[in-house]
């Protein structure tokens, strides 16, 4: 099976999965939103084994983050995720590893908030009392067009190289691809549907056309200082769980602070 073929199986067959857990919400969301996570944060500690991680630590964190999304918003969301930190230096004074504990401590934080917060930020944006479900479907979709029309603009008419030395890949072609279609969902989404006026649409579909790319070039700027092409196998030709939702990392809570500032 082909890389192409592959990712467009996996699409298919996950797509409405995902779409039909964020539809029904609450405590099933918050299922996908621990899988998705577990999974993640696994990679993660395989990508940054150099910086000795202190896995527990992170796990707890992220779990907690995502819990207090669920049950107390963004406040115990932001603490849950806190705990890490906390953890992470009682686990290193313990440990008999010898990085240095600046490099596993931080090592450790920085998966947990990226992560923990990247996916809680998802599980607010379905909690908001206004237009919920239909905000964070269209984040969702907004985000995969975005990068599946980027990759295609790449691959057609790319030129010029958006960032050569952390993703080769990506060129600002494919990023004008990708941003139209993105803004392109929001409008019909939250305008058509009435959610949002024609601006705030707009605006909110060139925040996450912006925060979107930004997000997967973090990624790759990970994974380019320890030297490996994708954080995992488990989705075929889209590489491992983080490699698929590093988008969205960035995207969620770039989009869940524009819905605020327009209220």
């Amino acid at each position: 099976m082909t890389n192409a073929v592959s990712r467009v199986v996996v699409a298919v067959v996950l797509l409405p999965v995902v779409l039909g857990l964020v539809y029904l919400g609450g405590w099933w969301m918050f299922a996908l939103a621990v899988i998705a996570a577990s999974i993640s944060v696994h990679e993660y500690w395989l990508l940054a084994r150099p910086l000795a991680p202190l896995a527990p630590a992170g796990y707890v964190g992220v779990v907690l983050a995502l819990v207090g999304a669920e049950v107390g918003g963004l406040g115990w969301m932001v603490g849950g995720v806190l705990s890490t930190f906390v953890l992470a230096f009682l686990l290193k004074a313990i440990s008999e590893a010898r990085q240095a504990s600046t490099i596993a401590i931080s090592g450790t934080v920085m998966g947990a908030v990226w992560i923990g917060l990247g996916l809680g930020f998802l599980i607010l944006l379905r909690e908001l009392p206004d237009h919920g479900r239909l905000i964070s479907f269209t984040v969702l979709v907004a985000v995969w067009a975005g990068d599946t029309l980027a990759y295609l603009g790449g691959r057609l008419v790319g030129r010029h190289k958006m960032a050569p030395r952390t993703s080769p890949g990506k060129t600002w072609e494919g990023f004008v691809f990708g941003t139209a279609a993105t803004v392109f969902v929001a409008f019909v989404a939250l305008y058509k549907q009435d959610a949002l006026t024609i601006g705030q649409s707009i605006v909110l579909g060139v925040v996450v056309a912006v925060a979107a790319p930004l997000g997967d070039l973090f990624e790759s700027l990970l994974k380019r200082d320890m030297d490996v092409k994708d954080t995992g196998t488990l989705l075929g030709g889209h590489g491992g769980m983080l490699d698929r939702i590093d988008a969205l990392l960035f995207a969620a809570p770039a989009a869940y602070f524009t819905i605020l500032a327009f209220t």
